[in-house]
């Protein structure tokens, strides 16, 4: 897998964040290439005291550009700087495609950079 060229791109926006004691739970929404519309939810756990790093779980549902459904869970880490967090993961579309997603999140703009990587085609 060729990491300087990524399969798909997209662009994201937080539209909620819910803070918990445990966990933190954050809502996106917006478009990324080849999966047209995408609304997803992932819980963020930490491991350490700082909360810098820690493990995502995740669900996406999207609408392509004809109107068909997909949805995939999401699994994964991530690490926090400051107010910048990246996601990586991998997904399990229900098209039968499987890609490794990484997301660049930074919560003050709560602008989302997308790329994903698939490893294998859709069915």
């Amino acid at each position: 897998m060729n990491m300087d060229n990524p399969t798909g791109t997209g662009n994201l926006e937080i539209t909620n964040i819910s803070i918990g004691q445990d966990s933190t739970s954050i809502d996106f929404e917006g478009q990324v290439d080849g999966y047209g519309t995408v609304f997803a939810t992932h819980v963020l756990r930490s491991i350490d005291e700082g909360r810098n790093r820690g493990t995502t779980t995740g669900e996406a549902r999207t609408f392509l550009l004809d109107g068909s459904f997909l949805s995939t869970p999401h699994r994964g880490t991530f690490t926090r700087q400051g107010s910048s967090i990246q996601l990586c993961f991998s997904d399990a579309v229900s098209s039968g495609a499987v890609n490794f997603v990484i997301w660049d999140v930074d919560v003050l703009s709560k602008k989302v950079q997308v790329r994903y990587w698939e490893i294998q085609p859709a069915d």
